[in-house]
């Protein structure tokens, strides 16, 4: 509903325009009514409305000089119509220069004040929808710019845009934040949801991080992860949050995470990169975070973290009734692709922790022993292996068979498959004839739903392989490239058909109309209804 303020010095007249027409049904409001422009001044100081309706002639102040004072002083914005009469056109040409939408004479009937009526709804929804788009498109602009500065590849410019919209004092972490997605049932049975259920629960989660941030949301960003399979949110969290809440860095996260899963009314989790000084290092501590997070995936039952952080993950090596010797000769093993050795390995291993009679915390202390070393292990077959390629390769292959998180099973297939990864890591350069091939399956099959994992049964390679030969042969990641091809298709679909946004959505491979939207801004820069519009123009 639009609020409307009547301002007029005849009380008549007020009543008279009250009981004209029924607002509500018209979709309005009427929020207050003033004798003059002085009283009118002191409303509005203390209610935003959305049109004011006011008589030229008026004591104390009259609607042209209440016109001037609240355009010139910033009261408010809202749209102004004059009452006047015959008499007074000279006035009300003059009240249109003072950006009075129109003027309607006295006296005043049902039909003309519905027209006018209905030019101020369809302005105010012409105007909240250029509002909307940008805002849109200010928010994925901004977005552009972080997720240079998270990945580290940033200049100036991109530096200068961050700072401009947040605050960075202090010291500053990268915290990834997910809904825990390996809750149970009362069998033991995991709750698998479909990918439109999970992206619903992403977006919740996200506004509910906006709505407890609330002056700080420019700290919270979207769908940071370049894996297709994470429904991530990203927060950049400086030291000045919890200081001005009163609180230490523990209490404010804690007090941050129990407010959204309260809301959410299921689990969520936290992985807490590593600090850094400034801003412009942030990509170390997103690093960082999503070590926190692949380890965590790695604990045994029953010891989930709802905040993880790095710095106890780091220092693992350092702390008692560690198995290091029974560590390093699967780690060996698995460096060697020693496939015969892993199994019995596994076993000496889990046959060392029932010996010590290690309790569930001392056992994921051995497990992220083991992650920080194969982690190192493939960064030494190749220099110029990315990290979160690592990490994903992790995460991806942690879960998919099914078998229960901190079971033998479950480490003898991990280590067998990461052995042949790092084996990859060493072999010839198959880049050329097996990326022509899944470039070409790719502009074939771009609206489906392609993964890595797919791709890579299909081609006989190693899905964490294959993601390193795409930033390799293409300069981005695997999700990236195939966002890229689908946003092109939209294109020029938006050039040569008159289909329909969500049409074109769902015909280039998407399901949620506001990620499509999204996703071809920070492309193309502008909307896809705005797109059409100018290329359409240009060819006029």
């Amino acid at each position: 509903m639009l609020q409307v303020l009547l301002v007029d010095d005849e009380p008549f007249i007020l009543q008279g325009l009250a009981m004209l027409i029924d607002w509500e049904k018209e979709g309005f409001t009427l929020a207050g009514t003033a004798a003059n422009g002085l009283e009118a001044i002191a409303f509005l100081e203390k209610t935003q409305v959305d049109l004011i309706i006011a008589d030229i002639k008026m004591p104390a102040m009259t609607g042209i000089e209440l016109l001037e004072k609240i355009r010139a002083e910033h009261i408010s914005d809202a749209y102004f119509i004059i009452l006047s009469g015959y008499s007074d056109f000279e006035y009300a040409r003059k009240a249109i220069q003072y950006s009075c939408m129109d003027y309607i004479l006295k006296p005043v009937r049902q039909a003309e004040l519905l027209s006018v009526l209905n030019k101020v709804k369809a302005d105010s929804t012409k105007s909240l929808q250029r509002r909307e788009e940008v805002a849109l498109q200010e928010k994925a602009y901004f977005a552009r710019n972080l997720i240079a500065l998270i990945c580290g590849k940033f200049d100036q410019l991109n530096l200068e845009h961050v700072k401009s919209k947040m605050r960075t004092e202090g010291g500053i972490r990268y915290i990834d934040i997910e809904i825990d997605d390996r809750p149970e049932d009362e069998s033991g049975k995991l709750l698998l949801k479909s990918e439109e259920e999970k992206r619903q629960q992403q977006r919740l989660l996200y506004q509910y991080c906006l709505d407890f941030l609330k002056q700080d949301g420019w700290h919270c960003i979207f769908d940071v992860s370049s894996n297709e399979k994470d429904y991530d949110i990203g927060l950049v969290y400086c030291d000045y949050m919890a200081q001005e809440a009163g609180m230490d860095e523990q209490g404010y996260l804690d007090y941050f995470l129990q407010s959204i899963q309260q809301r959410m009314k299921q689990p969520v989790v936290m992985f807490v990169g590593n600090r850094v000084d400034d801003i412009s290092l942030l990509s170390e501590s997103y690093r960082t975070a999503n070590i926190a997070r692949s380890f965590q995936n790695f604990h045994v039952e029953g010891m989930t973290q709802r905040i993880s952080w790095y710095e106890e993950q780091e220092c693992a090596e350092e702390r008692t009734l560690l198995c290091k010797s029974s560590l390093d000769e699967l780690i060996k093993a698995v460096e060697q692709n020693e496939k015969e050795r892993i199994p019995e390995l596994v076993d000496s291993l889990y046959e060392e922790i029932n010996r010590n009679s290690l309790d569930a915390k001392l056992v994921s202390m051995n497990i992220d022993y083991l992650l920080f070393q194969l982690v190192h292990a493939a960064q030494a077959q190749d220099i110029n292996v990315n990290q979160e390629e690592i990490l994903e390769f992790i995460n991806r292959n942690a879960f998919d068979s099914g078998t229960m998180r901190g079971s033998r099973m479950h480490l003898k297939r991990f280590a067998e498959e990461y052995a042949d990864y790092l084996s990859q890591l060493r072999g010839k350069n198959i880049r050329g004839s097996v990326m022509s091939d899944v470039e070409q399956y790719i502009r074939e099959h771009y609206a489906q739903n392609l993964t890595l994992k797919d791709l890579g049964l299909k081609y006989y390679i190693n899905s964490a392989y294959l993601g390193q030969l795409f930033r390799k042969t293409y300069g981005v990641s695997f999700k990236d490239y195939l966002n890229n091809y689908r946003i092109e298709m939209a294109a020029a679909l938006l050039l040569h058909t008159d289909l329909k946004n969500y049409e074109i959505m769902e015909k280039v491979g998407y399901h949620d109309l506001d990620y499509f939207i999204n996703k071809f801004i920070a492309l193309k820069g502008c909307t896809p209804a705005r797109f059409r519009k100018k290329s359409r123009e240009s060819n006029t």
